[in-house]
């Protein structure tokens, strides 16, 4: 089997909501304060997928996300306790209000764990995932951060109204697409990548990790697993 039919027999959909979500912009978080985005990254939706089933098997990729609701924002003062004595300060977060997504995605095999290889048994780990989906997840979900609680339905990607549907395009800049690990990549060091994606009709269609063309170095590691 080639990895186009993996892709295909491994694809699942689902929708993922709640009530606020902050997709952390790192431009924002250097004095302590946090922004959203306005829509949902890479990594944060690889994150809820992850949390609703994940297995060192195999790695889980986002293909497209679907933005249901209109993008609101509020701020809220958050308390933040000092490292150093008993004092705190108060920042300000800017979160994503009233949030709901329908997510397709699909997952591959992980080749660098090779003492894997007698798990790589594609319908058991793809009906496992339906079926978490079903159930709303193996662990709690959340959107960005842990503060923002979201839930996960079955769904199929496309149907109902979207809020954005007769948008035709809409560039959203530059934006955080994931972070690289040494066992995901094979290399010796950890990567931010970033890319400038555009929605079409409420509808962002990602590019895979390995095509994103704006990556950071963060630091080298010593040991790959």
């Amino acid at each position: 089997m080639d990895i186009e039919d993996v892709r295909k027999l491994s694809a699942v959909e689902f929708k993922v909501y709640g009530r606020m979500a902050l997709f952390s912009d790192p431009l924002t978080r250097v004095g302590g304060e946090k922004c959203s985005y306005s829509v949902p990254t890479y990594q944060a939706l690889k994150g809820v997928i992850e949390s609703v089933y994940w297995k060192p098997t195999f790695w889980w990729f986002i293909d497209e996300v679907r933005i249901m609701n209109r993008i609101k924002m509020h701020s809220r003062g958050t308390k933040l306790h000092k490292m150093v004595g008993n004092s705190s300060d108060i920042s300000i977060y800017t979160y994503l209000a009233d949030v709901c997504y329908q997510v397709k995605a699909h997952f591959e095999f992980n080749l660098f764990r090779s003492d894997l290889a007698e798990d790589r048994d594609l319908n058991k780990h793809v009906g496992i995932a339906r079926r978490m989906i079903e159930k709303g997840g193996r662990r709690d979900i959340f959107l960005g951060t842990r503060e923002c609680q979201s839930y996960v339905e079955p769904v199929r990607f496309g149907s109902g109204d979207g809020y954005y549907d007769n948008l035709p395009e809409m560039p959203l800049g530059t934006m955080l697409h994931g972070i690289s690990y040494p066992n995901e990549t094979g290399k010796p060091e950890i990567q931010t990548r970033f890319w400038r994606p555009v929605m079409e009709r409420g509808v962002i269609r990602f590019i895979r990790p390995d095509e994103c063309t704006l990556v950071r170095t963060v630091r080298k590691v010593d040991d790959l697993f």
